[in-house]
């Protein structure tokens, strides 16, 4: 498998993201072949959807408030990730832990890093149908069948640093199930499920950075996976609670 970072220039909103990866590509000498997969970070596709909010402009509640005291956080970025989160399950310093999406994620995704100074950018409305649109658009202008991953980043239950996780993905399966297979001495896999497009997130993390990098597209080549061309759902790739081994332990 290889995989290609793809650097960028500044991306601004209202940018047409397809536009960008193809010019970017070619600055790079990269041409898309049929299978490849893109790999795009949400912050820029968010930042082309326009989802970029001025705290200036938002008034905190009484609850933001006193979140925001006890984690150290300005209160009008409290109340955007109040707006924003599913569930929120307390505060520590510096971060509220949420459920996004069906994703545990620090702040449902709301980040003030490589956003225009006094403004926060937002994750994308909906990863999985920007995913579909990319790869349809591409296709439309290449010709070639790929798939389309949307990634952030996030930190896991007592791991030191920032992993991959897919919020969109479009012309592969995300998950493949490995239930009923045999290991190399007979026995049944019971429980195994290989999430294929966190994987691969976690992948092109290596190369997307977190900082001034401007990497935030990734040409994946050759990645061992089923494509499909059927509509996939985020939700696929997620856990209900009561099935959670982390989430079940501290209901009990």
């Amino acid at each position: 498998m290889l995989l290609k970072g793809v650097k960028t220039r500044v991306i601004r909103p209202k940018d047409n993201i397809v536009d960008i990866i193809l010019e970017s590509l070619n600055s790079c000498g990269l041409t898309i072949e049929e299978n490849d997969i893109l790999v795009v970070s949400s912050k820029v596709v968010a930042v082309c959807e326009g989802r970029i909010v001025s705290l200036r402009d938002v008034k905190p509640s009484g609850k933001a408030v006193k979140l925001a005291e006890k984690c150290e956080l300005p209160p009008e970025f409290v109340e955007v990730v109040l707006q924003e989160a599913d569930v929120v399950y307390g505060g520590v310093k510096g971060a509220i832990l949420t459920l996004k999406n069906g994703v545990l994620q620090a702040n449902a995704g709301v980040d003030r890093s490589n956003a225009p100074p006094g403004c926060a950018i937002l994750l994308p409305e909906d990863p999985s149908r920007s995913a579909r649109e990319i790869r349809e658009k591409i296709f439309n202008k290449t010709g070639k069948k790929i798939g389309v991953l949307i990634v952030d980043s996030r930190v896991q239950p007592l791991r030191l640093g920032n992993v991959g996780v897919a919020l969109g993905v479009a012309g592969f399966e995300p998950v493949i199930d490995e239930r009923g297979k045999k290991d190399i001495y007979g026995w049944e896999l019971k429980f195994t499920r290989r999430g294929v497009a966190d994987c691969l997130a976690s992948a092109a993390e290596i190369l997307m950075g977190e900082g001034r990098e401007m990497v935030p597209i990734v040409l994946v080549r050759g990645a061992p996976v089923i494509y499909t061309d059927r509509n996939v759902d985020a939700a696929e790739m997620v856990i209900p609670s009561d099935e959670c081994m982390y989430m079940g332990v501290m209901r009990h």
